[in-house]
């Protein structure tokens, strides 16, 4: 149940109000559901940036410690 807590909106603007709250409820009810997908097993895994080649040291080295993209 939704309750208005100040203000005095018009019909109009409570219709508009619900639509929306219900439009999310909707995606998020259908998100959930497809929530079965398989997510790729590295994707979310912080070692997969220590793969690639990691700078030397030299006189410009700190050029070369951003992330890797």
């Amino acid at each position: 149940m939704i309750r208005v807590v100040r203000g005095n909106p018009t019909p109009e603007e409570l219709a508009a109000t619900l639509a929306v709250v219900r439009a999310r409820a909707a995606a998020a009810a259908e998100a959930a559901a497809g929530a079965t997908e398989a997510v790729p097993e590295g994707w979310s895994d912080p070692a997969r940036i220590a793969r690639t080649r990691r700078p030397q040291p030299g006189p410009r080295s700190w050029g070369r410690t951003y992330w890797p993209v």
